[in-house]
């Protein structure tokens, strides 16, 4: 593979790269007949490929209710390996299809598993595959708790051989529960066929290349950390906007709403990282330990009082992008009584030492003017401005930003003087693009993940201590919402926000950052 030219500015520095090549791996992805798998697996197993990063000892056992024969899963994966992947060569191509196989079958049927099992043996045999059994649920939430059963009763688990345990793991989508109670009645169904140490919560958006170097700009740089607190920082703010509608996903969405497709966990677990403490070292638990934590600290929403931290609006009607797009309530597949929201701002307040009193607003909707996820951190003004005798009694704030998407990269706001009169001082923007400097497309964020599942690295997984006490904190919100008979307040599809959001930040003198691409 070519490597890619990397811009002058950088060329010349030292550059620390680890990466650990995927040992030998059976996967086994139930629902592989669906979107996510032709969509996000097969596309990022490809890419993992072509890096030289997967071991010939690996095969894809493709699983679903769809009947298919080995040649015609073939012929689908290549079709959507194609679409998503540039680069990859027809020899490449052939070489990881020839690793491909299928089995069809009903999911809550015991001779399927049995099936899996036997065809399993004779991978591993014809692959030399010495490694680990790796299960892949890209199904609906409410067939987890089948498949797990049966690949626990099955055997597959490995739940009561201490050495085949080390070889099997289980990889669960989002969401992981509704609320508190089937969280729990999921992970006990989990933790009696597997272990923790076995199980794969994964949430994609901490597979992206700018949510995972919040860690390394943190920790890896003296000059920010030293004042990455209430002394220095005045208010944080996390966004994550789409112009999307519910497309494809009205049924799943209309039961969900955004505070459970993405508020509880993409916008909770970003909150995480840019706000622990420093962990101890890079490993997986000191990090979640961190991560959850902080989680503990923020402080619970007031169910008496929950307009002054917390809000949910729903589209109507507008244009995105210059085209005419229907309300939620119009959505095919929607229910005319819809309850349900498309957006969330909320205001919290984490009580620990590092952020007592410093206001963290947080928000996430869909049908929003542009696509865009960042975190932005507002500095405090200068004590004193030195500039008063010429009217420039307040300075503006530093701020630091980090865009996820759809352009990855971070920008310093900060005050310089600009040629000409003797004082005149001028807001400046210091910023880089990630594809500018490096000269490569960003990794789609399966990547990492699926590699960091082949190789036993729970660090970017979600850990069920986090996942219990973030619905721990919004269980009292859901619960106001449903006994409440106010329905979410509607925004024009295609604006930045709503009255009420702004007013979250507007009563503490702050306000909403542009939706900006860099």
């Amino acid at each position: 593979m070519p490597i890619p030219e990397i811009h002058p500015s950088v060329a010349a520095l030292d550059m620390i790269c680890v990466e650990s090549a995927a040992p030998p791996t059976a996967m086994i992805a139930f629902g592989a007949s669906g979107d996510l798998v032709q969509r996000k697996l097969l596309p990022s197993i490809a890419q993992i490929h072509r890096r030289g990063l997967l071991s010939e000892q690996f095969c894809l056992l493709g699983c679903s209710r769809t009947e298919y024969s080995d040649e015609q899963f073939r012929q689908v994966a290549a079709d959507a390996i194609r679409h998503s992947t540039g680069g990859i060569s027809p020899s490449e191509l052939t070489a990881l299809l020839d690793r491909f196989y299928y089995l069809g079958g009903d999911y809550s049927d015991p001779g399927a598993y049995e099936r899996i099992r036997t065809r399993l043996v004779e991978l591993r045999r014809k692959h030399a595959i010495d490694g680990c059994d790796l299960f892949y649920l890209s199904v609906p939430p409410i067939l987890y708790d089948t498949i797990i059963k049966h690949l626990g009763s099955s055997g597959l688990s490995c739940k009561n051989d201490p050495e085949c345990r080390q070889r099997a793991r289980l990889v669960v989508e989002k969401p992981f529960g509704r609320d508190l109670d089937s969280a729990t009645q999921l992970n006990q169904t989990i933790s009696k066929w597997f272990e923790e140490s076995q199980v794969y919560r994964i949430d994609h958006y901490l597979g992206k290349e700018t949510v995972q170097n919040i860690m390394i700009f943190r920790f890896a740089n003296a000059i920010f950390e030293p004042i990455w607190n209430r002394n220095h920082i005045d208010n944080i703010q996390i966004t994550i906007a789409e112009t999307l509608g519910v497309e494809h996903r009205a049924s799943y969405y209309d039961d969900s709403g955004a505070i459970r497709d993405m508020f509880q966990n993409h916008v909770l677990q970003v909150l995480a990282l840019v706000a622990m403490e420093p962990p101890i070292s890079f490993d997986a638990d000191p990090i979640r330990d961190e991560k959850v934590k902080l989680l503990r600290t923020v402080r619970p929403f007031d169910p008496e009082n929950l307009a002054g931290s917390i809000v949910r609006g729903r589209y109507g009607v507008g244009r995105i992008n210059g085209q005419d797009v229907p309300a939620y309530l119009s959505e095919k597949g929607i229910a005319p009584n819809s309850r349900t929201e498309t957006y969330v701002a909320a205001k919290l307040f984490i009580d620990n030492w590092r952020w007592k009193d410093v206001p963290f607003y947080l928000r996430t909707g869909k049908r929003l003017a542009k696509k865009n996820t960042e975190i932005v951190v507002t500095f405090k003004e200068p004590p004193h401005s030195l500039f008063g005798s010429v009217g420039l009694h307040h300075m503006p704030p530093n701020v630091l930003a980090f865009q996820i998407q759809p352009q990855e990269g971070i920008s310093l706001r900060f005050q310089a003087k600009r040629p000409g009169s003797k004082i005149c001082i001028g807001t400046l923007d210091m910023k880089f693009r990630y594809q500018d400097i490096f000269g490569v497309e960003m990794p789609e964020s399966y990547q990492r993940l699926l590699l960091d599942c082949m190789t036993g690295d729970q660090t970017l997984y979600t850990r069920f201590d986090g996942i219990e006490v973030t619905w721990q904190l919004l269980m009292p919100v859901l619960q106001a919402w449903e006994r409440s008979d106010e329905k979410p307040y509607e925004y024009p599809a295609g604006s930045e926000s709503f009255p009420q959001a702004d007013a979250l930040l507007e009563v503490d003198g702050h306000k909403w950052h542009g939706l900006l691409t860099m």
